[in-house]
């Protein structure tokens, strides 16, 4: 799992990626210059290196993603909770909820989500 984590460039390179998928890479290096001022060198070398984590794909000249921004900030959240609170999504809210009180809509749709991820 810790193969996903992203340094902030990458995550920013990422969403290029997300918002534009279906994308060639000469389109890539494109973007990439004008959002992040890389050049095609630089943009080529972390592709390649997102290519490797799993992330992203780069098949024929199209870059496609391989896990979606959504399942990538899913995997990051387990991942916090499970390194930061030994994987208590309990603790994670008690100590969420230590200094900020829920409303209580938000304790409704937290017990909408428990209620639809009931096993």
């Amino acid at each position: 799992m810790s193969d996903l984590k992203m340094a902030p460039v990458e995550t920013r390179f990422a969403e290029i990626i997300w918002a534009h998928e279906p994308v060639s890479s000469a389109e890539l290096v494109k973007l990439a210059e004008e959002a992040l001022g890389w050049k095609k060198s630089t943009t080529y070398t972390v592709l390649r290196r997102l290519c490797e984590r799993g992330i992203f794909r780069n098949e024929g000249g199209a870059v496609t993603s391989l896990l979606s921004r959504a399942d990538y900030d899913a995997a990051q959240s387990r991942q916090f909770v499970e390194e930061s609170f030994s994987g208590s999504l309990p603790a994670f809210i008690a100590a969420f909820t230590r200094r900020k009180k829920l409303t209580d809509e938000e304790v409704a749709e937290l017990q909408s989500l428990i209620d639809r991820n009931r096993r």
